[in-house]
């Protein structure tokens, strides 16, 4: 059985998430197929990750590739969290992915038009609606939410969300079908209604990014292919790691994972999985620094963060397990960072990580200073470091 130490996983990370000088890329969309997708819940996310890891990255050019090239696009994926995908696995992700939660989130409306009784068939009249959702929005090409509520009448119909529970609120209709709509394939988030960091955005169309549509394609074959690109970049792992970061079953990622012809390996005294073909040994990189946002791909791409993360978790957490703004160098989070409001980058470290890391660390810090310019932000889930080194 292959052994894989921690330095060697600490190695394979720097390269394969780009975040060793050398292997940085040029564009958002290779970026983004490095790790199948950026993850995206905040939308400052999309754009400092995929700064991190990119050689000349402007906000300008990742909106550009985003909107008017449509390279990638906003999905709704893995456990039920926004990704950025680039276009071309979008059928590979909505099969593998998507599709699952698109289901769960029909049920659930249709249970919401039930309990709100103003049809007697609530399958068939939401069927109806998002039918003229979408074609409306074909129609116009680009439309807001509240632009569509107001053409398409049975979009205002009031349900309450989540009845009998602590979070009960009533709302229109409308923004939940768009929800739907969008995890099934049929329409995605185009550009925001404002900056950068809002989280408001247009619909248009899946034809815009894929001009059939998203293909189809069997569950089975796009999860084999799934856990192939995750081990790819985020191998080698523990099963539960996989499990966890795709939100799928214990059986439906044993099956996958024989699809994809993983064969197990030793992490230091624990069972891992990985690739068959890709267990050749990384050779260690130079030392290298990296100041990651919030959310990022890298840190929330599997469950089991011990042998990158230490023991910082809770200063860099918060209660729900939402990762903030982390430091890392030569493979180990080794502190955590705050944008101020004058635009200042704070920042500290947990532990005596040497001259040649502080100088680092802060020459990177100045360089993210000047790349956000006048640009100001806050982590959508803060955690306690980034509430303290912000203030």
């Amino acid at each position: 059985m292959r052994t894989f130490t921690v330095e060697e996983r600490r190695a394979r990370l720097a390269v394969r998430h780009l975040l060793a000088g050398p292997s940085k890329h040029a564009d958002l969309g290779s970026v983004a197929r490095a790790f199948v997708g950026l993850h995206a819940t905040d939308p400052a996310t999309v754009f400092l990750s995929a700064a991190a890891r990119m050689k000349r990255a402007t906000v300008e050019g990742i909106e550009s590739a985003l909107y008017d090239e449509h390279a990638a696009v906003r999905l709704l994926a893995m456990r039920r969290t926004m990704f950025v995908v680039p276009t071309d696995l979008v059928p590979m992700v909505h099969a593998a992915a998507s599709h699952a939660v698109a289901a769960n989130e029909r049920k659930r409306l249709v249970s919401w038009i039930d309990e709100a009784g103003f049809t007697k068939d609530a399958s068939r009249w939401l069927r109806k609606v998002s039918a003229g959702a979408v074609a409306e929005l074909e129609r116009r090409g680009v439309a807001t939410t509240a632009e569509l509520v107001k053409a398409v009448p049975d979009l205002q119909r009031r349900i309450v969300l989540g009845p009998r529970t602590n979070w009960q609120t009533e709302q229109n209709v409308g923004p939940r079908v768009m929800l739907v709509l969008a995890a099934e394939g049929l329409i995605a988030r185009s550009r925001p209604l404002g900056t950068w960091i809002s989280t408001q955005h247009r619909w248009a169309p899946i034809s815009a990014w894929l001009p059939d549509g998203v293909a189809s394609m069997p569950a089975a074959e796009a999860r084999a292919e799934l856990v192939t690109r995750w081990l790819r970049t985020f191998g080698p792992a523990p099963a539960s790691d996989l499990k966890w970061w795709t939100g799928w079953t214990l059986g439906a990622t044993r099956a996958a994972l024989a699809a994809a012809q993983a064969t197990e390996v030793d992490l230091d005294g624990t069972t891992g999985v990985a690739l068959a073909d890709d267990l050749e040994r990384t050779r260690r990189p130079r030392q290298w620094v990296a100041l990651l946002p919030a959310l990022d791909t890298t840190v929330m791409g599997w469950q089991s963060r011990g042998w990158f993360l230490g023991d910082h978790a809770p200063r860099l957490f918060d209660r729900s397990g939402n990762a903030g703004p982390t430091v890392w160098w030569n493979g180990r989070v080794v502190g955590g960072w705050a944008q101020r409001a004058d635009g200042e980058i704070a920042w500290r470290v947990f532990e005596d990580v040497g001259g040649d890391a502080l100088r680092s660390i802060e020459r990177r810090a100045g360089e993210l200073e000047v790349w956000l310019g006048a640009r100001r932000f806050v982590p959508r889930f803060r955690t306690p470091l980034e509430r303290e080194l912000s203030a």
